[in-house]
């Protein structure tokens, strides 16, 4: 059984005033979770990710989401932790309703694909599922996220934002930022747009990742 120390709460809530710096979340908008052994940083229920404070990180237990510390985790905890569960090999997941995937999400129709540059392929997945909308907190929204991410590192939610994860901080929030970044894109260029040809793509994993297809 670890034990968490101070000095890894004051990371992760450094890691949290990161997302806010970057423009990810706004307010009492989006969650993060950390895996550290046996155990999981949350941020608290309503916590301002932005401004979160060592006070309202919630300690938890991985295998059944008990909270350890006293601080009530944030009510999208069911899937973080199942997600954290699921893929041993993800120590952080991201949730926020960043502001160009979040306009993506309320378009009724979605592009076909978000890979308008190297870097979605290569960083956040050739495909990126869409969850239909489900009350934030349910139990079907958790079952639908932690299927999707199964074998997917990013994932967009209809109506609600973006989900992504990473072996670390910086990977689960370079997945974010460039979702971002192709939401951006999808939503100024509109129709007028170039995508990748899989032809492309295929090269550049083939470069970049050594995938052979």
């Amino acid at each position: 059984m670890n034990e968490i120390t101070q000095e890894q709460i004051e990371e992760f809530v450094r890691q949290a005033r990161r997302v806010g710096d970057h423009g990810l979340t706004i307010c009492s908008s989006g969650n993060l979770s950390w895996r550290i052994g046996d155990k999981v940083l949350l941020s608290g229920t309503g916590s301002w990710v932005p401004e979160l404070t060592p006070d309202r990180v919630a300690v938890v237990s991985l295998a059944d989401g008990t909270s350890l510390n006293g601080v009530r985790p944030t009510m999208e905890s069911t899937f973080h932790l199942g997600v954290l569960r699921e893929r041993p090999e993800i120590n952080v997941v991201l949730h926020f309703q960043s502001p160009y995937a979040t306009c993506l999400a309320c378009r009724k129709d979605l592009p076909e694909t978000l890979n308008f540059t190297a870097e979605v392929p290569l960083h956040v997945g050739d495909t990126i599922p869409a969850i239909p909308f489900l009350r934030p907190g349910s139990k079907e929204l958790a079952e639908a996220v932690v299927a999707a991410m199964k074998d997917h590192n990013s994932i967009l939610l209809k109506k609600h934002g973006q989900v992504t994860c990473g072996k670390d901080f910086n990977q689960a929030l370079e997945r974010a930022m460039f979702f971002e970044m192709a939401a951006h894109i999808a939503v100024v260029n509109g129709s007028n747009i170039d995508p990748l040809t899989p032809a492309e793509i295929d090269s550049l994993e083939e470069y970049f990742l050594g995938k052979k297809h």
